[in-house]
């Protein structure tokens, strides 16, 4: 156990958390976890699990509270309006029901030092500035997707006073927070330009679980269970969501089919899977598999069975921005990367000479470069290798968290 300074109690407001498998639930327990093995006390406030259906998994309820232990975290799960990720109205009253129910049970909780809210969505970082008032703590704001930018890029919504609802929402709370923590040095940027002092902004990207995010040895019994021996397999694993725009794969997986040992694995959940099943379909594909949502600890044989981690995002100035953690993940893998993503994503990748960065939504360049490293395996392992050399260098979470922590004992 390695404690800097006192021990802290920290509470942190999070959308999402395990056993949900998208990257805030990740970052968010693992950031939390390991705080926890360094001495200090950390209560969640959280919601039911129900991402992305809005369906509560298995084993829980939405209940007006319940609490429970996870690797030494205090869990407390509150109700929330639950429904899918779809349908812009659907959404702002899940959100507006979790901020709500925070503020309601936040004065019942036991005294805290620091109170984190990560956001998107903003209506959660606004529950973390009222919850520190309750505590009469300091608060700092988690930037994980800039809002509303985000959901004007997907076009989400379009009225125009509802985005400077939004934008204003995002300016008062930018300027309330007594430390902000984005995850790209792009969104500090941004900050910056909105007026916010660089002294009160933190950078602290995403990065991999080492522990279970590495190579996988021995044989792998999903190659049987899923039809794959001997193909030469190109995965997506994540959200099939709006901004992902995976039809691009697709319409490579088209271009491809005269190619039968290669395959295209699709794993994940979202509110465009229905569509793009329509599209296989309608396409004829036989050379995609998609799967449903996976659980966590499935994931390493998944990875393990690809030979290629395809990461794409739709074409939008504002995608420039960000930085998808499948990013960190795939590197720790050792998989080759084809990233359809540009701004501060590519830079990574080309720093770790880990893969090939393609334009956006262009289905002709990411079937080339598949063929590309379908034909030459041995820079299938360079690349790998690279990747995981450089996640080990400079995106192992432990070590993420100890300069998250070290944040939070300066505002105690």
């Amino acid at each position: 156990m390695l404690t800097m300074g006192k021990p802290l109690h920290i509470l942190f407001l999070s959308h999402y958390f395990p056993p949900e498998v998208n990257a805030p639930a990740s970052r968010t327990y693992e950031h939390c976890r390991e705080w926890v093995r360094n001495g200090h006390r950390v209560t969640v406030v959280t919601c039911a699990p129900n991402h992305p259906r809005g369906k509560v998994y298995d084993g829980y309820r939405n209940a007006l509270w319940e609490r429970e232990g996870r690797d030494g975290i205090d869990v407390w799960r509150v109700w929330t309006y639950v429904t899918a990720n779809e349908g812009f109205l659907k959404r702002t009253l899940n959100y507006l029901s979790y901020m709500a129910a925070s503020i309601v049970i936040a004065p019942f909780l036991p005294k805290v030092d620091v109170v984190i809210s990560t956001s998107p969505q903003f209506f959660n970082g606004l529950a973390g500035y009222v919850v520190s008032r309750q505590k009469r703590a300091p608060w700092v704001l988690e930037i994980r997707d800039l809002w509303p930018e985000s959901i004007l890029a997907v076009g989400a919504i379009s009225n125009r006073a509802i985005i400077r609802a939004l934008e204003w929402l995002e300016l008062f709370a930018y300027r309330k927070a007594d430390r902000i923590v984005p995850v790209t040095n792009a969104f500090q940027r941004h900050m910056e330009k909105k007026g916010i002092p660089v002294s009160q902004i933190m950078v602290i990207k995403n990065g991999a679980d080492l522990s279970l995010y590495k190579p996988v040895a021995g044989q792998n019994p999903l190659i049987q269970e899923l039809g794959l021996n001997g193909k030469f397999i190109a995965a997506y694993f994540g959200t099939h969501g709006m901004a992902h725009h995976l039809e691009t794969i697709l319409h490579a997986a088209e271009r491809l089919r005269r190619y039968p040992d290669i395959v295209f694995l699709l794993a994940g959940d979202g509110a465009e899977r229905e569509r793009l099943l329509s599209l296989r379909d309608q396409l004829a594909l036989t050379n995609v598999v998609m799967l449903e949502q996976q659980p966590k600890e499935r994931m390493p044989w998944l990875w393990a069975l690809c030979h290629i981690s395809l990461i794409l995002l739709k074409k939008s100035e504002l995608f420039k921005t960000v930085i998808p953690s499948k990013l960190f993940e795939s590197m720790a893998m050792e998989k080759p990367i084809i990233l359809g993503v540009e701004g501060e994503s590519a830079e990574i990748l080309q720093a770790a000479k880990a893969g090939f960065c393609i334009e956006p939504e262009n289905d002709e360049e990411l079937a080339a470069r598949i063929l590309e490293l379908w034909s030459n395996r041995a820079l299938c392992q360079t690349y790998g290798l690279n990747g995981r050399r450089h996640v080990l260098e400079n995106y192992d979470r432990s070590q993420l968290a100890k300069r998250y922590q070290q944040l939070l004992q300066s505002l105690s």
